[in-house]
């Protein structure tokens, strides 16, 4: 990282990532930069194919570039090995998917307990977290319901909980409300921001949906393998 750029929650530094087929090579992206900042949300708006879903990949540590590098704070992560990379997931990134990923025979407030026991933490005080969350998120009253006694946006609000149950840094979300209807997606998506902005989480969000989008502090979008300002 340069000497002269300060440390965002997550930086992106001239990431690199191809694909080689058995007749071309395919270069998804190219020398890509994204910085993120505490409390700062950012749209990641562009056509499906363009590479959106490889960034986030690569930004939560799940796939590592061709080169460059992915700073978490001001560490540096590509020469970190997969236990390493494995640990900082778990404390640093929280992961919202457009499914909701939720463990059926699990009921809410144990899905959202399960990535803090996972971490260590003590049953009372994931419980106790668990419970703030959700309650925040406005589903005190469905603790005791597992997925499948839930809507879609409860379950959306569940998977958005757990995906901060363990204080992350960093919130990832790909199209997260893709599969609810419109009045429930912007019902979830204020949910997330606005969580994100209280707990200064940097979130990156892969939504095609502009009128969401134009809520969020910044939009991106991926163009020839390179990370463009909208606005």
């Amino acid at each position: 990282m340069p000497e002269a750029v300060p440390h965002p929650a997550l930086f992106l530094w001239q990431i690199e990532r191809r694909f080689t087929d058995a007749e071309r090579t395919i270069e998804v992206l190219r020398r890509a930069d994204l910085a993120v900042w505490p409390g700062q949300t950012v749209a990641l708006i562009a056509p499906s194919g363009t590479g959106k879903s490889t960034l986030l990949q690569i930004a939560g540590l799940l796939e590592k570039p061709d080169a460059g590098d992915v700073y978490i704070g001001s560490r540096p992560t590509a020469a970190l090995d997969d236990d390493s990379r494995t640990a900082m997931r778990r404390t640093e990134i929280g992961f919202v998917y457009q499914s909701h990923r939720l463990l059926p025979e699990f009921t809410a407030l144990e899905n959202v307990m399960m990535p803090q026991l996972i971490g260590g933490l003590a049953r009372a005080d994931a419980e106790r977290r668990a419970r703030e969350i959700l309650g925040y998120l406005g589903l005190g009253e469905r603790l005791g319901h597992r997925p499948s006694e839930l809507s879609g946006g409860e379950q959306q609000r569940v998977a958005i909980a757990r995906a901060v149950a363990n204080r992350p840094r960093i919130l990832l979300a790909d199209e997260p409300t893709g599969n609810l209807d419109p009045k429930t997606s912007a019902h979830v998506f204020d949910t997330l921001l606005g969580l994100a902005r209280v707990s200064r989480l940097a979130a990156v969000v892969a939504t095609h949906n502009l009128e969401l989008a134009a809520r969020m502090d910044r939009r991106v979008t991926l163009r020839d393998g390179v990370v463009i300002e909208l606005d």
